[in-house]
């Protein structure tokens, strides 16, 4: 069923929630067991029929979850609409469990760490990437907010797969840290943990001294002469999938 005042609830949310844009970020914080008290649609057929195709094991919850607005209510409630014309409201998950699940040791997986990065949208496609690998989680340094809405956005609402915080430096989770940066060794010969620290320096002016004095060593991507740099999602991407693979020699 849906609520008898959707937008009265999306008004006294707003402000305190997490925005999920569009009908794959609903589809996969519902996935991950993420509290969603209200969602809005402004074609709920069509958002339906999304479900049959893409996300049967979430067409229930959607079907008991969607309220139909008019397409104007819809876009006024969100910064920018998107096709699939559905949004919904989510709880953020509490730091304390993110903290515990980030410190939680052995690991099973790397923790990443995106250092002081500047771009909303290549944070959310470390998010993304994070999730799909199974990382443990995804922090970041400095000012940006992982929970920006247009982060959430990039990350397809798999914000609620892994966990993800903003701390510093100090802050960081244990393990050993294995931080990116083109004077490093070559990442080819050395073997990630499991319980590793992955960091990645921002994408203008790379680790700052902070994290590189807290690394315990700095790796290198293989990279063509006079190619000055990989995107970040590609760095992150291209280190998670060698950790994924167990290559290299003993670390």
């Amino acid at each position: 069923m849906t609520d008898p005042d959707p937008l009265g609830l999306w008004r006294r949310l707003a402000d305190t929630s997490v925005l999920l844009d569009g009908f794959h970020a609903l589809k996969h914080a519902l996935r991950f067991g993420a509290e969603v008290p209200v969602a809005v649609t402004a074609d709920r057929r069509a958002a339906l029929a999304l479900a049959d195709e893409l996300a049967p094991d979430v067409r229930a919850a959607l079907d008991a979850l969607l309220t139909e607005v008019p397409e104007s209510v819809y876009t006024a409630l969100v910064p920018r609409p998107h096709p699939t014309a559905v949004a919904a409201l989510a709880v953020r998950p509490s730091r304390a469990a993110h903290l515990e699940r980030l410190g939680h040791t052995p690991r099973t997986a790397p923790v990443v760490v995106l250092d002081e990065p500047r771009n909303l949208g290549n944070a959310g496609a470390v998010i993304r990437l994070a999730a799909g690998f199974g990382a443990t989680g995804v922090v970041t340094t400095g000012t940006l907010d992982p929970w920006h809405p247009t982060v959430v956005r990039g990350g397809a609402g798999l914000h609620f797969a892994t966990a993800v915080e903003r701390l510093t430096v100090a802050e960081l989770p244990p393990g050993p840290v294995f931080a990116l940066d083109p004077e490093g060794e070559d990442i080819r010969g050395v073997k990630l943990p499991d319980d590793a620290v992955l960091a990645f320096g921002s994408e203008r002016s790379g680790l700052s001294d902070a994290l590189r004095a807290r690394a315990d060593h700095l790796l290198a991507l293989p990279m063509r002469p006079q190619v000055s740099s990989y995107n970040l999602a590609t760095s992150v991407a291209m280190t998670l999938y060698h950790w994924s693979a167990g290559g290299g020699a003993s670390a």
